[in-house]
């Protein structure tokens, strides 16, 4: 069973930059994945038509089999519940504590406040930050706001997390403590897409990579093939 599919998907922008060209590929429920490859190769494009903050010029994305094109108004924001986001930038609340922000997916859907404080709780103490909940962003490392980021992206358990180079500013062990946690998600419930091009961390972890190229699917390369 596939949460996510990619048919013949392509984005052009209105300066005639063409960030994805022709991308298919498909998801199955509770894999963990990479999505690698240089510099503008259109990581960061593909991510983001899957939170709809991109739409595509031509192709279908498929979540849950329901066709994103579809998703307008009211329920861009009910479909983003459903899919947790970690952001290169952090894009934390400056004005509220790490518990308040980590705590705005359940708050958006209406979680009681005991059952939300609980998890909020769990789940600092998962990304090590269980002694920060009342410091501000700017009261922490950029480090520790990735991880506030995180937290927030995995409280509510989502059917689909996808991380934008999730371990950028961390380091090696707590990148390798991250990543533990991230592998820990589909037995969870939760499948995990991650762009990212650390090559040597994508080695490590042994699951299935896609290689996007100038916008093109290059690869897409089975966790046997990558061992080998």
């Amino acid at each position: 069973m596939s949460i996510l599919r990619f048919d013949n998907v392509s984005k052009r922008y209105a300066s005639g930059r063409t960030a994805l060209s022709d991308v298919s590929f498909e998801v199955r429920a509770g894999e963990m994945l990479f999505i690698t490859g240089h510099s503008g190769a259109g990581k960061s494009t593909l991510l983001k038509l899957i939170h709809l903050s991109e739409r595509p010029s031509s192709g279908v994305v498929l979540y849950a089999d329901r066709n994103l094109a579809k998703v307008r108004g009211p329920r861009v924001a009910l479909h983003r519940r459903e899919v947790g986001v970690v952001f290169q930038d952090h894009r934390l609340l400056t004005d509220r504590t790490v518990a308040d922000n980590v705590a705005l997916p359940l708050v958006l859907r209406g979680e009681r406040r005991g059952e939300t404080g609980k998890r909020v709780r769990s789940v600092l103490d998962r990304v090590g930050l269980g002694d920060r909940a009342n410091a501000l962003p700017g009261q922490l490392s950029a480090g520790e706001q990735q991880r506030v980021g995180i937290a927030r992206a995995i409280v509510a358990e989502p059917r689909l997390l996808v991380a934008d180079e999730p371990t950028g500013n961390l380091d090696p062990t707590l990148s390798a403590e991250i990543m533990g946690l991230f592998e820990s998600l589909p037995g969870r419930g939760t499948s995990v897409m991650i762009a990212s091009h650390d090559l040597s961390l994508v080695k490590r972890m042994k699951k299935r990579v896609l290689v996007l190229d100038h916008g093109r699917l290059a690869d897409d390369i089975s966790p046997e093939d990558l061992a080998a």
